[in-house]
């Protein structure tokens, strides 16, 4: 089975792009799921019902989010009926809407997403994702689980991909929107990447315009995150995962502009 994971989508002009890309790379590469980390996919922050609708229409099966995910009170329950795009599972169950993990039953086998967010300079009040992830691969039988860790720290999100070695199929990475170069097999045969990268304006800080950065780290005074319009990239990794064992056998990370 080949699962796209696609990093980060950055506003509307990142929702275009990645449907402007997705349909051709699936048929190219031979897709069989699309997941995708959408938290920014709304202009200023956040994710709307809207804008999600967008990233499902667009070819995508299952959307994560990350810190951003509840800046838009209006996705509240949005996140409580639609099955296929989940939270990060470590915030608090009690006062946070949205799902833990998903599964799809695609007959043959069962696939799970999980997304988890790091303690380390991140959201304060979240429980630790290792403890969350050993609770709830407890409860789940899937054979291919794929794990969306939004972490801020490259020590974290390794620690994490080593934990997670031949637990689980997969541990990409995914909020810093920069891609990594270390996509590989571990040793137990879980497939990893420290962060997938952006989806988004390619001449940009994240996204943003670079005027506005620079402004922001020269005065130390607030400013509004405007993206970038123009060129844009649309960044991602390919697991190529055995259907009988879980196990990632390859990594194809692309970049397509």
């Amino acid at each position: 089975m080949r699962i796209l994971c696609i990093g980060d989508v950055v506003g509307k002009v990142g929702c275009e792009f990645l449907r402007s890309k997705l349909s051709s790379l699936k048929k190219v590469k031979g897709v069989d799921i699309v997941i995708c980390n959408g938290e920014n996919s709304a202009d200023g922050n956040g994710i709307t019902p809207s804008s999600a609708d967008f990233i499902f229409q667009s070819g995508v099966d299952v959307i994560t989010l990350g810190n951003h995910f509840c800046r838009r009170r209006e996705v509240f329950d949005y996140l409580d009926n639609t099955p296929y795009i989940i939270r990060p599972a470590n915030f608090p169950e009690a006062s946070t809407p949205g799902a833990e993990f998903c599964t799809l039953d695609l007959g043959r086998l069962q696939l799970t997403v999980i997304n988890l967010i790091g303690n380390m300079y991140m959201e304060s009040g979240v429980l630790s994702p290792f403890d969350k992830i050993d609770e709830l691969l407890k409860k789940i039988d899937s054979r291919i689980i794929m794990v969306d860790f939004h972490a801020e720290t490259t020590s974290e999100k390794l620690a994490m991909g080593y934990y997670l070695d031949g637990k689980v199929s997969a541990v990409f990475g995914t909020h810093t929107h920069v891609q990594t170069s270390d996509d590989r097999v571990l040793e137990n045969g879980t497939g990893y990447i420290t962060d997938l990268g952006m989806t988004g304006p390619l001449n940009s800080v994240l996204g943003v315009k670079p005027e506005i950065s620079i402004a922001k780290f020269k005065t130390r005074m607030p400013v509004r995150f405007d993206l970038k319009k123009g060129d844009c990239k649309m960044e991602c990794v390919i697991f190529d995962i055995d259907d009988k064992t879980g196990k990632t056998l390859s990594t194809e990370r692309l970049r397509i502009v």
